[in-house]
């Protein structure tokens, strides 16, 4: 922060963030987090960390047939084999001998259970047959250090058990960038590369996969050294402006491995015929923000920013990451989509938004000039972003 959260400027941002966070959603816009890859979408919990926060974990057989029950969810019967002593969050007390655990799919044979520390215990089941009781037994506690358990995880990521390579892949989607940074030595290039090229590879593990190639690289782990970024731009001129490819990590991935020099590169291919890689590009730059002002300068992040806010499809996203940036040097060519936006209504909010919160007297002679020549526009765009009407 620049101790400025006191000023006028800084909550109409917030406000602003607020009110076009659902167009941010529709965009397929991540927001960039500490806690978790931005490039990875939604997983569940991983199994180590279901069986740490569990009050029993239990190795069961199927005793019927999985059927919904009265939400609808399905649910079937286990009978119990075998409690697990040495789990964290083991309760006092043992488990019934047959228990009634939801379940994602029907599942036939053997089982590991999972049940709540609430009494009586809500329970769920997962289909395991003997390596994956195993993974679920060995793998480490969740209170190690993240940058060791991810190590042990990156040998599994494309496991031949589907549900072991899963698993790995959900420990790595919520860990901070930093402690992945930290498993680069259990990260071999030549895996990373082949997955990201294949396009049998699944499409939410290729963005990481390419974030995670990018600091192979960076790092000069695992002979990343005697490897090009020339598999992760080949990777993303395939990828072709499907926003399900991980293009966004892909973009990343080339960051965290060139620099300034993949950042120019990415700038020059992502023109106004590619809205799909705009967006996603504006994913990369955010994940630039937060975590590689040491390696890019924030104001080459910035005027990247500005050169996507040049294109319509893009403009009101790339308008408040401006703002949320507080790159008020950029304030004229904002100003300058108010009158090209006249028809766009998110655009002029985001452009009402970036001058109010701007403290330049560059944005208050915009204001000025906007108000003069419409004032009824510029009231309706600052009424929709809730933005005060004294400046």
């Amino acid at each position: 922060m620049r101790g400025v959260d006191h000023l006028p400027g800084r909550h109409a941002i917030h406000r602003l963030l607020g009110l076009l966070g659902l167009a941010a959603v529709l965009l397929v816009l991540p927001a960039i987090s500490s806690e978790a890859c931005p490039f990875c979408g939604p997983v569940g919990d991983s199994l180590a960390r279901r069986r740490d926060t569990a009050g029993f974990v239990c190795i069961a057989e199927a005793a019927d047939r999985a059927h919904p029950d009265s939400t609808g969810l399905l649910a079937g019967a286990f009978r119990v084999i075998q409690v697990l002593p040495d789990t964290p969050g083991r309760v006092a007390g043992e488990p019934p001998a047959l228990v009634t655990a939801r379940v994602a799919a029907p599942v036939e044979g053997t089982a590991v259970l999972f049940g709540s520390t609430d009494s009586p215990p809500r329970w769920t089941a997962v289909a395991a047959d003997e390596t994956l009781l195993g993974h679920v037994v060995t793998a480490p506690a969740i209170t190690e250090p993240v940058g060791e358990r991810l190590a042990w995880f990156a040998a599994r990521l494309e496991h031949p058990e589907p549900a072991i390579a899963d698993d790995a892949f959900a420990e790595f989607a919520v860990a901070p960038f930093p402690a992945v940074r930290e498993a680069a030595a259990a990260l071999a290039a030549r895996p990373l590369q082949a997955w990201v090229a294949d396009p049998a590879t699944d499409q939410r593990r290729r963005g990481f996969y390419g974030l995670a190639l990018g600091i192979v690289l960076a790092e000069g782990s695992s002979g990343g050294k005697r490897l090009s970024t020339a598999p992760l731009r080949t990777a993303l001129d395939a990828a072709g402006g499907d926003f399900r490819a991980g293009a966004d990590g892909l973009m990343a991935g080339i960051l965290v491995a060139e620099g300034v020099e993949g950042l120019d590169w990415l700038v020059d291919r992502a023109g106004p015929d590619r809205p799909v890689d705009q967006r996603q590009f504006l994913a990369a730059l955010r994940f630039a923000r937060e975590y590689l002002t040491g390696k890019i300068p924030p104001g080459r992040i910035s005027a990247a920013t500005a050169r996507l806010a040049q294109s319509p499809a893009v403009a009101a996203l790339a308008i408040i990451d401006l703002a949320r940036a507080e790159a008020w040097e950029e304030v004229d060519a904002v100003a300058a989509w108010w009158d090209a936006a006249a028809d766009d209504p998110l655009i002029r909010r985001a452009v009402a938004g970036y001058l109010v919160a701007c403290p330049s007297a560059a944005a208050r002679d915009h204001l000025a000039r906007i108000g003069r020549d419409d004032p009824a526009g510029l009231a309706a765009a600052r009424a929709a972003a809730d933005l005060p009407l004294g400046r």
